[in-house]
């Protein structure tokens, strides 16, 4: 088996994939492609990758690094799964134009890597490179599987599954840590054990629809009496969840950062109370990426140390995946994938969150029917944005991102028609002159 890692140079979550795979008793013999465009940082991850398969799986697997373009079919060739991990402009430049020209408009955002103007440019420039990615794998491997980690989530694996031939599905550990989250913030950790529960809706605004005990008691009534009471009694970062299960009776799988720039609600103009009350990090994404270049030089050391790099397996679906397509070893994920009817009062060409069973067969997602009305509205108000943003980046036309950012609820929530179309060409602009062209 071949797996080949897009953006390799993303070491410690190259690491977690790549470490659960050779963790597999069926793959110890795997070929590991990783590719990259940054050398310094394919290099670093190459060492890394290689310390753990002599550390972990006594040397068994295979691994080669890729540099380049002109070196990318090489490194798909023949692959059976290719993961993707690819942040396209990474912090600097790209991440600071889409936090501080908006900021110039007095927009301002907390995470914008999914929805938002943010999440709208970060599509732009990204989608141009996967369909260059899904023209290779055409080309190279067409039989492969393309699990997508790369945000926003919903427009790229959106883009593939309808404007490619490549085999796709969206992979985001939000699902895997929704429960244990809300139970452990609640007090109610000693109900996870044997938990059963139902998530469906998008990517980073799936709902938890159902949850009862291990005896099939209903947690919900539980879980919106203390969620409502620590709302009103403490400062706490899932405030803004918190206040989706008091106002819309369900919790969604995505943290409170992100969620408050998903609407109108939370992050409004002249009304920093509600930034204090619902105790929003604005500019948290940059922070975290300032934080993690700091912290990067002291994990490579740790990580590195002596050679003898250990690994345990992760939370992330990709190993499992692969498991599950090779061995004909069932599996159940929260994959992203079209609609087509799955989420029944949602848009059919919606890239939508649902449990799926892999299998030999492949990914087969299961339908699930409508959801309350309410969490349909609150999905679709995030859809319609990220379908105009597909659009705009497959048909190359301007207008149709402007309208994706105008009908984006935060952008449009804070800024007139004439503002936005301003701010989308200053954003277009800034990102050319940094040598990452939005068409």
């Amino acid at each position: 088996m071949k797996v080949t890692f897009m953006g390799a140079g993303s070491t410690v979550f190259s690491k977690n994939v790549l470490g659960d795979t050779m963790l597999c008793d069926c793959f110890h013999d795997v070929e590991i492609a990783l590719y990259d465009i940054d050398q310094h940082r394919l290099e670093e991850s190459y060492l890394l990758i290689s310390a753990m398969n002599k550390s972990i799986n006594e040397g068994r697997a295979t691994v080669k690094k890729y540099l380049g373009v002109k070196q990318r079919k090489d490194a798909l060739r023949g692959a059976d799964f290719v993961v993707n991990a690819i942040q396209v402009g990474l912090y600097d430049p790209c991440t600071i134009i889409d936090f501080e020209i908006p900021k110039k408009y007095g927009l301002r955002q907390t995470i914008g890597d999914t929805l938002g103007i943010g999440g709208i440019f970060r599509a732009m420039r990204t989608i141009h490179v996967l369909k260059d990615f899904a023209q290779d794998i055409e080309e190279v491997c067409p039989d492969a599987w393309f699990l997508n980690y790369t945000n926003p989530m919903a427009m790229l694996a959106g883009y593939m599954q309808r404007y490619t031939g490549v085999k796709t599905v969206g992979l985001c550990h939000s699902v895997q840590v929704c429960v244990p989250t809300i139970l452990k913030e609640l007090d109610m950790e000693e109900k996870a054990e044997g938990a059963i529960f139902k998530i469906a809706g998008i990517n980073h605004m799936a709902w938890l629809l159902e949850i009862t005990d291990k005896n099939g008691n209903d947690l919900y009534p539980e879980i919106r009496r203390r969620a409502k009471e620590k709302n009103a009694a403490e400062k706490h970062k899932d405030m803004v969840r918190f206040d989706y299960i008091d106002k819309l009776g369900y919790y969604c799988t995505e943290s409170s950062e992100h969620n408050a720039e998903y609407n109108p609600f939370y992050i409004k103009a002249n009304r920093d109370d509600l930034i204090e009350k619902f105790n929003i990090p604005l500019d948290e994404y940059p922070r975290r990426c300032i934080n993690q270049i700091e912290k990067w030089q002291k994990q490579k050391e740790e990580l590195m140390a002596g050679g003898n790099v250990q690994h345990t397996r992760s939370r992330e679906y990709a190993s499992h995946i692969m498991e599950a397509i090779m061995t004909n070893k069932p599996y159940k994920i929260g994959g992203n994938v079209i609609n087509h009817g799955l989420i029944s009062n949602l848009p059919d060409l919606a890239c939508v969150e649902v449990p799926c069973l892999v299998d030999a067969n492949g990914i087969t997602p299961t339908y699930v029917g409508d959801l309350p009305l309410q969490l349909a509205a609150m999905n679709a108000s995030n859809i319609y944005p990220q379908m105009l943003t597909i659009e705009a980046a497959h048909t190359r036309c301007r207008e149709t991102l402007y309208q994706a950012a105008m009908m984006d609820p935060h952008t449009g929530a804070q800024l007139s028609t004439d503002e936005i179309v301003s701010l989308c060409n200053d954003l277009i602009e800034a990102h050319t002159n940094a040598g990452y062209p939005i068409f």
